[in-house]
Parts: C-alpha cells; sequence; structure tokens
C-alpha cells in the first residue's frame, strides 16, 4: 500500500456554540439581581434598547433573510399560570448534554475598633496606607468561616467540657473582624457562670489560631500577637499601649517612653507593623446577607396558587421606535445601516430571550408548586421527594434546563423565602405505601425537621439515642436504620445523645 497525502471529504455533526446560545444559557442560570446588571451593560451597549414599561406598538423587525428571527412577543409577566401548563416553543429549553459539565440531578442529598486608629498608625510609621490593607478578594475569598476556623480547634485545647462550651458561646459573639464587644460580665450573667470561668474561656479563644481573635481593643490584637511571637517585653507593651501617640506622630516623645534608642525603636515599629488588626477578615464573612426572591407565590380566592416573577429588581426593556427611525433615516452609508440592523436584532434577541426566560421560570416554578402543594399549605412535614428529571419531564424539557432554572432562584410565600433547589431531595418511603405515584414516601428534609423536633422536645433526663429516634419515626411509618437517622441527625448540626446530655447538664437544663 502506497503513503502519501491524500484528501478526504467527510461529513459529520456538532453543535456550534453561537454567542446568542451563550446568551441565552447564561441569563436562564442568572439570579434577578444578576439580570439587572446584565440588562444595564445591554442598555449601555445598545442605543435602541431603553428601560421602560413593556407596550404593545409596532417595532420595525429586520428585513427578510437578514437574521431569521421573528418579532418579540409580549413578556405578560404577571401571569396566573396552571399548573403543569406550558408552551411547546420554549427555545431555551437547551439539550447541550455534553456541554453539561456541571449539571445538578438534584437527587443528592468589631465593636468598638475604627479602621482609622490602626490605619493612622501606619501612615505614621510610613507605611503607604490603603495598598497595605488586604484586597477585597483576599477578604472574602476564603471558604470557612472565622467561626468554623475556631470551633474546630475548641474541642482539643479546652480543659474540660464546661470550658469548650463557654468557649463556644464567646466564639459565636465575635465580629466578623474578630473582635470581642460584649461585656464579659454580660456573658457571666447569661451562662450563670463565674467571671472568672469566662475570663478562662475567653483566654482559651484568645490562644486559638489565628492570633489577635477574642480582642477587646486593637491593643489588646496586638498585644495577642506580640505574645505568639514572643515579643511582647516591657518596651513592646509600652508602645502598644500609646497607639494614640503613634497615629498622632508623634514618635520621638513615643521612642522616650519606650526607653530605647533609635535602632531598637525602628525594629519594633516594623515588627507592629506585621500584625494584622483584624485577624478574622482573612476568613470568609459569617453576615447575613439579604436575598431578593425571583418568584413570588400566593393563595388566592380559589384555593390555587398565583404565581408570578418579581419585577422589582427587573426592568423591562423595548425598542425606542422613534430613535430608530431618526438613526435609519440620517443612516446613509451601508456600514451605517448594518450597524444599526445588527443592534436592532441584538436588541430583538435580547428581549425575547428574557421572554422566554420568565416563561420557562414560571414553568418550572408552577410545577414545583403543583407537586410540593403539601408544603405550601401545611409546612416541611409534607415536603415530597423530588427530582429535576421528574419536573423535566412533566414541562417536556432537558433536565439541564431544569438544573440552570432552579440556580440562584428564591422563591418567597407566605412559609418564607426559599431556594428552588430546596424543593428537591431524596425521599424515605412510608410503611405500607406503594410507589404508585409521583415522589411517594417523605422527602429528607421533612425527615430532618421530624429529627430536630423531637430532640427540641426530648426529656432532658431521658435524651434519645439513635436507635430511639429510629424507632419512634418507625412507629410514625418511616422505615429507617439507625445509621439513617445519625447521618440526617449530623446533617442538621445536632450532636450525639451523649453530647447533647453533657450541654443540657452544663446549661442547667433538667
Amino acid at each position: 500500500m502506497a503513503l502519501g497525502p491524500r484528501l478526504d471529504l467527510r461529513q459529520s455533526q456538532s453543535l456550534v456554540m453561537t454567542p446568542q446560545l451563550q446568551q441565552a444559557i447564561r441569563l436562564l442560570a442568572a439570579s434577578n439581581l444578576e439580570l439587572e446588571t446584565h440588562i444595564g451593560e445591554a442598555l449601555e451597549a445598545n442605543p435602541l434598547l431603553e428601560a421602560g414599561r413593556q407596550e404593545r406598538e409596532d417595532i420595525p423587525g429586520p428585513e427578510p433573510g437578514e437574521t431569521g428571527e421573528k418579532a418579540p412577543e409580549e413578556a405578560g409577566s404577571d401571569v396566573l399560570i396552571a399548573a403543569g401548563g406550558g408552551e411547546a416553543d420554549a427555545p431555551l429549553d437547551l439539550d447541550p448534554a455534553a456541554l453539561d459539565r456541571d449539571r445538578d440531578t438534584g437527587d443528592g442529598e468589631g465593636g468598638g475598633v475604627d479602621r482609622g486608629d490602626w490605619g493612622g498608625a501606619v501612615t505614621a510609621l510610613g507605611a503607604g496606607g490603603a495598598e497595605d490593607w488586604p484586597g477585597l478578594e483576599q477578604l472574602e475569598a476564603g471558604e470557612v468561616t472565622l467561626g468554623e476556623h475556631l470551633l474546630a480547634q475548641v474541642g482539643a485545647a479546652a480543659r474540660d467540657e464546661r470550658q469548650a462550651f463557654i468557649a463556644r458561646h464567646i466564639i459565636g459573639l465575635l465580629e466578623d473582624t474578630g473582635y470581642l464587644s460584649f461585656d464579659l460580665d454580660t456573658i457571666a450573667y447569661d451562662l450563670a457562670a463565674e467571671r472568672k470561668v469566662v475570663e478562662d474561656a475567653l483566654r482559651l479563644v484568645q490562644s486559638l489560631d489565628p492570633a489577635g481573635v477574642g480582642a477587646r481593643s486593637l491593643a489588646e490584637c496586638l498585644a495577642i500577637q506580640a505574645r505568639e511571637a514572643d515579643r511582647y517585653d516591657p518596651c513592646m507593651a509600652k508602645l502598644i499601649d500609646n497607639l494614640d501617640l503613634l497615629a498622632r506622630g508623634e514618635i520621638a516623645r513615643l521612642r522616650r517612653m519606650c526607653a530605647v534608642d533609635e535602632e531598637d525603636f525602628a525594629d519594633m515599629l516594623r515588627e507592629l507593623r506585621g500584625y494584622d488588626p483584624r485577624p478574622g477578615l482573612a476568613f470568609a464573612s459569617s453576615r447575613v446577607e439579604a436575598i431578593v426572591p425571583d418568584i413570588l407565590v400566593s393563595a388566592n380566592a380559589a384555593g390555587g396558587w398565583d404565581i408570578r416573577i418579581n419585577e422589582d429588581t427587573l426592568p423591562r426593556l423595548v425598542v425606542n421606535r422613534s430613535y430608530y427611525l431618526e438613526l435609519s433615516a440620517a443612516s446613509r452609508g451601508r456600514e451605517a445601516q448594518g450597524w444599526l440592523k445588527e443592534k436592532l436584532a441584538d436588541a430583538h434577541w435580547l428581549i425575547r430571550a428574557l421572554d422566554q426566560r420568565q416563561k420557562t421560570i414560571l414553568k418550572t416554578a408552577a410545577e414545583i408548586v403543583r407537586r410540593q402543594e403539601g408544603f405550601f399549605r401545611h409546612g416541611v412535614s409534607e415536603l415530597r421527594p423530588l427530582t429535576l428529571r421528574e419536573v423535566a419531564e412533566k414541562i417536556e424539557m432537558h433536565e439541564s434546563t431544569v438544573s440552570r432554572v432552579t440556580s440562584n432562584k428564591y422563591l418567597a410565600c407566605d412559609r418564607g423565602c426559599f431556594e428552588l433547589k430546596y424543593f428537591f431531595s431524596s425521599g424515605v418511603a412510608r410503611i405500607g405505601e406503594s410507589d404508585g405515584g409521583e415522589s411517594a414516601g417523605a422527602s429528607s428534609e421533612a425527615i430532618k425537621a421530624r429529627i430536630r423536633a423531637l430532640v427540641d422536645g426530648e426529656d432532658p433526663n431521658k435524651v434519645l439515642s439513635d436507635q430511639k429516634l429510629a424507632d419512634v419515626l418507625k412507629g410514625e411509618g418511616f422505615d429507617l436504620a439507625r445509621r439513617t437517622v445519625a447521618k440526617y441527625r449530623e446533617a442538621i448540626g445536632i450532636g450525639s445523645s451523649a453530647e447533647r446530655r453533657r450541654a443540657k447538664k452544663l446549661a442547667g437544663i433538667g
């Protein structure tokens, strides 16, 4: 067989990710607040788009053969959705299985310390100022909060369970910066403990990593770090006790108070600049951020549910018809006309994509409400097991589409605000219940809620073991093994029966 170059013709099919398709995927997975940012950028980039009320008017569409797109339909966000209904023409129902690398099946289970004090001291030392502070990407980069990091160290460092209990309480009172703003007498009163015992627990917290946490002032924070570095001598103590002079730039006076020469004083200042005035900011923030719901659900007079998109954070987009006609009449060159038609096509596509996004979200939310109606009427005890695939099959969309719709979206109802992913969980079959319908059994979230209720109501003198919890649940119709009960108990942060017994004894319960 001769070896040599040759030409072959082959035919194949492939999915091409056009810019419009990529934009549609991003819009579908974005929350309303993220979408507001995207719309703001689109308004700046496209002069034909403007925010306003969506009214029906004759918007000139692209000429036939230019884009192949139809004029956008009216969005109709305030829609009364009937459960299960849906349109067949949903262009955002994507089926790029090969592109779904992150598909989720849904089956799985400071106070009193002014930054200016330390900033002024650093400036007086010639540190430069803002560039020496950690950047925002450093402050919020950690996935572990300060409290979680400290709690993981308490067990090994505590002298006994009582000291560990008080130390955990103090950790829960720390600010994100790592400082403690509560008075020790107040903590002692709340825990019915002696002040000396609380002081010992505070010293335990201050001995944990990172150095400086648990301090009640900037001076105490720096003193803790100096002791950790074995540099807390009388001269360093005098320097830390007079930070106000350092902030005012009275270096000569401060050096005389420390009774050291210029070389030693400069070395002390370099050491002080190396300490962190806010050690807690190296970890993820534990502050609770406000959540703006994307979907609003309320009961109506007919006994059903009204489901609508929350438009308070989502401006409406329209094409400025008069401006388009003005620009079209003034544009003479081919390049200018081409640019104008491109912007018009982009505006049509964005409005149509937003319209279909709303319809897809409403359709998905309506099916979730229909499947989980027991939760909306009676609470978490009636939460049913549900998977993304079940919803996708019912609304005739791909599972990846439902996954994107339920990502970063929140639903507000009379019972509170919940992430859409909350309504998807595995299930536990009830004893004697046949799998003859949609999502038979009870959701794992309902089981966890029942375990929490049993533990909260248990007799302090007769704490329920995992086996006893399994027996009680079995009597209520849930056939759970002891290991499964233990797994659910640990998942919701409830300690073992021995740990709960010790904690309640220390708290004086029972």
